[in-house]
């Protein structure tokens, strides 16, 4: 069987109050897995303020957002883009209305979606979840999953230890 030598492009999007980036990134680099991660700008400030931080203030709150979130839809844009594989995070405290966003940008662009979140946001998230090509609810489930979608392998010492 040939393997593929290439890095993998993996956009994390979402929620920004846990760590569950990190825990994806630690978990895919001890697995020894070819990919390369990126996100959006998870510091609130600087995602919130970047437009009338670099452009400009603004009177008007509506126009304070709009600046940043044109600003911030460069990147995340450009990131979905080029990703091989789109992973989109719905936290338990917050409405994540840029999160569906995402999913349903990376779902228009034919992107291979993953979307995690717990049982309790099933309901309110159908419609994303029949999007995805797959539904965790754990960032090891994502480390397995991204494992086997590169490898082909399944870590069956991990799993028979469970």
């Amino acid at each position: 069987m040939a393997t593929d030598t290439r890095q993998w492009q993996v956009y994390l999007s979402g929620e920004i109050h846990t760590d569950w980036r990190e825990q994806i990134e630690n978990g895919v680099a001890s697995a020894g897995l070819p990919v390369t991660f990126s996100a959006p700008v998870t510091n609130h400030s600087f995602s919130d303020d970047c437009g009338v931080e670099i452009l400009g203030a603004e009177s008007n709150k509506f126009w304070h957002d709009h600046k940043g979130a044109q600003l911030n839809a460069i990147r995340t844009r450009t990131l979905i883009e080029k990703a091989d594989i789109v992973i989109v995070r719905f936290g338990e405290k917050y409405k994540q209305w840029n999160a569906a966003f995402d999913a349903g940008y990376s779902a228009a662009l034919g992107k291979s979606l993953i979307v995690m979140h717990g049982p309790d946001h099933q309901h309110a998230l159908k419609e994303v979840d029949a999007a995805a090509l797959a539904v965790a609810e754990t960032p090891q489930q994502i480390i397995d999953l991204l494992r086997y979608v590169i490898k082909g392998d399944l870590d069956v010492s991990r799993a028979a230890a469970e």
